[in-house]
C-alpha cells in the first residue's frame, strides 16, 4: 500500500508533462483472490482537474512493488489489466459502465 500512496503522490515526477497536484487523498486497497492480488487506487482532490493519472500511478507502482517482493521466488509474475474504473473531475466524468463499454 506504502509503495502505491509514494508512487501517487510522485506521479509528476514519472510521467512527462504532468503537473503536480496536492492530493487530499489516496487510498490504496490489494485484495488476494487465489495467487491474484488486485490492487484498487483511488485518488481525490480539491482542484479544476482529474486526478486518473495519479490514481493509474499508484496501481502500477503497487504492482512492481509486489513483484520485486515476489521475484526471489518466481518470476513467472505477469502484470496485466490496469484500468480506470471511475473518473469524477476535470473536463469529463467518467463512469464505469461508460469506460468497460470501450
Amino acid at each position: 500500500r506504502l509503495a502505491g500512496i509514494m508512487g501517487a503522490k510522485r506521479t509528476s515526477d514519472l510521467i512527462p508533462l504532468c503537473h503536480p497536484l496536492p492530493l487530499d487523498t489516496v487510498n490504496v486497497t490489494i485484495q488476494l483472490r487465489g495467487n491474484v492480488a488486485v490492487i484498487e487506487c483511488e485518488c481525490a482532490v480539491t482542484h479544476r482537474t482529474g486526478v486518473e493519472m495519479e490514481a493509474l500511478t499508484g496501481a502500477s507502482v503497487a504492482a512492481l512493488t509486489i513483484y520485486d517482493m515476489v521475484k526471489a521466488i518466481s518470476h513467472n509474475v505477469r502484470i496485466e489489466g490496469t484500468v480506470l474504473v471511475a473518473k469524477e473531475g476535470g473536463k469529463r466524468t467518467v463512469g464505469e459502465k461508460e469506460i468497460l463499454a470501450d
